[in-house]
Parts: structure tokens; C-alpha cells; sequence
């Protein structure tokens, strides 16, 4: 049985004794600390904490108290859940499917500390695979109908699930801005470039064309801007002359994957702070 913990992530201005005041207020209580790391960005002067324990009482109850003194006491803005906690998950997918069955068996293979709730396309091709995974399947194509009265409909889906994160697997719709923030919830894309560079369609081609000796896969959180959101985790592979525009479309559907699940799999062990665009990762 896994073993319960308390995971604290706290942001915030930076002040003397920061670490010293969590681990007391953790120490006096007889619980134990089993992970800590932190770091200063020095030019904004904030310091990021992420601290996981062994609670010595009630987790919840603890929970909660570690919560109100971080944020009265330390001034921090404080997120603090139970390692226990499965996060509802909702995978939307087009046509490409590759990061789609991955993910998926990523899951059922308990390599992810979350639940797939849903899964919600603009087309029918992955439909089947759903069945036979056993996740529900939503179909909401675009075709003759307003792009609004569309997400309409699968932010009800979300709703319905209890959905908590979204993640994008080659999901080739743009999400509007009134999408996000209905939907209240972090949203994790993969795209196929090294971000910043060859941003858009057809990066692999823009690549080719250029003739850069490496290629790139993104995982990002998702906002109004397209492919501008916080970057979680990229990895690169080398390419050379020889290969062609199939070669770096095959090479980078492994990248895909690979980038796609490590970035989910650090939300969902809640190892990620977001700030000002850009993200601080405790791996």
C-alpha cells in the first residue's frame, strides 16, 4: 500500500528562514520530512519550495493547518495536497494517435498517479480504441457547427467527470480563450519543435528545410497564445543530411511520447510551480 504523504508547494517573496520555518512547523508535530528542494530566482527575488512528509496525525487535517500557516505566517502562495489524491484526467485526440495509446498505457500501467476519466476527439478514428481500452469516448466534431456551441459541449463533458487536468495528444484544435477559462483547469500540450523554434504547422518540414542538425519535442501548458505557454519539459534528438522529412517525423513521434508522459507525470505528482510564464520543476 502506498505510503500517505503531505506534498506542499509554496511560492512567494523571498525571506530570511523560509526552510527553517516549514521544517520546524513540521518537526514540532512529529511528522517527518521525507523530500525538500527549493530555489531563488534571483532577479524577481521569489523563493519556490516543494516539501513532502510523513504526517503524525489526521493527513487532511494536517493538510489544512500546514495551508493557513504557510499562507498567514510565511506570506507564501501555498498549494498543498495528499500524495493519494488521483487526479481525474481528460485526454483529448484528433486523428494521430501515437502519444494517444501511449499515454493511455502509461496509465493503465499505473505509471501515472491519476485516472483517465474521458477521452473527447473532433473525429471518430480513435473511437474503437477507446472501447477496447475501456474509457469513455466523446465525439464532438467541428463540422457545420459553431466553434462555441462545440466547446460548450465538452466543457459539460469535463464538468460531468469531475475533470481536473486536460492533457492534448496531437489534439488539432486551437483552444479558445473562453474555453480555458471555463474550463479552470491546467491544460498540458505536446508539440512537435523544440520551442520556441518552427512554432505552428508542419515544424518537422520547417526543420527539414532549415537544415538544423537537431529536432525537438515540447510539453507545455496551454493559454490563450498559441504554443506560448509555460514550457514543462522538451528533449531534443540528433538529425543529420541524410535524413529525410519521414526520418524526422519518425524520430520525433518517439520524442513526442516520451516528453508528452514525463511532463504529465510531473503534474500529477504535483512537481510543477508556474510564474510568470515560465515554470519551476522539482524532478
Amino acid at each position: 500500500m502506498k505510503k500517505e504523504t503531505i506534498i506542499a508547494l509554496l511560492h512567494g517573496p523571498d525571506q530570511p528562514g523560509l526552510v527553517a520555518k516549514a521544517s520546524s512547523w513540521i518537526f514540532e508535530r512529529g511528522s517527518n520530512i521525507d523530500h525538500a528542494d527549493q530555489h531563488k530566482d534571483p532577479e524577481a527575488n521569489v523563493f519556490f519550495q516543494r516539501v513532502e512528509w510523513v504526517p503524525s496525525g489526521d493527513p487532511e487535517h494536517e493538510a489544512d493547518a500546514f495551508k493557513a500557516f504557510a499562507e498567514s505566517s510565511l506570506k507564501m502562495n501555498t498549494k498543498v495536497v495528499l500524495n493519494t489524491k488521483k487526479q481525474k484526467v481528460a485526454l483529448f485526440v484528433s486523428k494521430i494517435d501515437h502519444c494517444f495509446h501511449d499515454i493511455i498505457l502509461r496509465f493503465q500501467a499505473n505509471e501515472m498517479s491519476g485516472e483517465l476519466a474521458c477521452i473527447i476527439s473532433n473525429h471518430k478514428a480513435l473511437k474503437k480504441a477507446a472501447k477496447t481500452y475501456g474509457i469513455p469516448f466523446y465525439h464532438t466534431p467541428f463540422d457545420n457547427t459553431d466553434k462555441a456551441s462545440v466547446e460548450a459541449e465538452q466543457l459539460e463533458i469535463l464538468k460531468k467527470h469531475s475533470v481536473e487536468l486536460v492533457i492534448l495528444a496531437r489534439y488539432m484544435q486551437i483552444l479558445s480563450s473562453d474555453f480555458l477559462n471555463k474550463a479552470g483547469v491546467p491544460v498540458i500540450n505536446i508539440h512537435h519543435s523544440f520551442l520556441p523554434a518552427f512554432a505552428g504547422g508542419k515544424p518537422y518540414h520547417q526543420a527539414y528545410e532549415r537544415g538544423v542538425k537537431i529536432i525537438g519535442a515540447t510539453a507545455h501548458y496551454a493559454n490563450a497564445d498559441l504554443d506560448e505557454g509555460p514550457i514543462i519539459y522538451q528533449d531534443v534528438t540528433q538529425i543529420n543530411h541524410r535524413n529525410t522529412i519521414s526520418d524526422l517525423i519518425r524520430k520525433g513521434k518517439d520524442l513526442e511520447k516520451s516528453v508528452f508522459a514525463h511532463a504529465v507525470r510531473l503534474h500529477l505528482n504535483n512537481r510543477i510551480l508556474v510564474y510568470n510564464n515560465k515554470t519551476v520543476v522539482f524532478d
